[in-house]
């Protein structure tokens, strides 16, 4: 748990705490230390706020506060994740780190729970940045450069094989992505949406 107090800016109560980490989805996951977020209110959470809401509701936390942001198995949850990815490029310090855990668009993990709104693969992560808004301007104004991408597969199936190999079985096959791991990186100020900006991330295995 950590401290908190309350302030108001533009309207807007803030929470201004002792700690520049945000644990996202944090259930009964509490991490000390750390802000713990959830939508549900219960023992160890420090702030109750739905993050599928972001686009009425601005996220409590002033500009520029937050360095790291952790979130296992949360963002497949969000109906609405361009305004929570937007608030969360704005209370981020340049260069901050956010960290997701979620499965893998082409898994059954990704589609048999009900509470799973959205799948996500390789390139859904460069859609959170300037740079791929080169065509059309939705509104959208975060900017996070995907750094890494780890996918977790199966040692015993895939250890030994060539990395082109296990591409292609994982962009035509299902099931074989255990879960994906992506790092994001905040980049203040905001690049320009110009496709010549695009970065590509680096991607490695886990093998598990």
């Amino acid at each position: 748990m950590v401290k908190k107090m309350s302030a108001e800016c533009k309207g807007v109560s803030l929470i201004i705490t002792m700690s520049d980490k945000l644990h996202l989805g944090c259930g009964k996951n509490i991490l000390p230390d750390w802000i713990n977020v959830d939508c549900i209110d219960s023992p160890g959470v420090d702030l109750v706020f739905d993050l599928d809401q972001c686009n009425i509701n601005p996220f409590p936390l002033a500009d520029n506060s937050i360095q790291v942001i952790w979130a296992s198995h949360l963002l497949e949850h969000i109906a609405n994740p361009l305004p929570m990815m937007q608030e969360l490029y704005r209370i981020a310090q340049p260069d901050a780190k956010a960290t997701f855990h979620l499965p893998y668009g082409s898994s059954d993990d990704a589609f048999e729970d009900p509470t799973h709104v959205r799948p996500y693969f390789l390139n859904s992560f460069s859609y959170f940045s300037q740079p791929y808004y080169w065509r059309a301007d939705y509104g959208y104004r975060g900017d996070w450069k995907t750094e890494t991408i780890v996918l977790s597969i199966p040692a015993a199936k895939h250890s030994g094989r060539l990395a082109e190999d296990i591409m292609d079985d994982i962009m035509s096959l299902r099931n074989i992505v255990v879960e994906m791991s992506v790092e994001l990186i905040a980049v203040k100020p905001a690049r320009k949406p110009l496709r010549e900006l695009q970065e590509f991330p680096t991607i490695l295995y886990n093998f598990i």
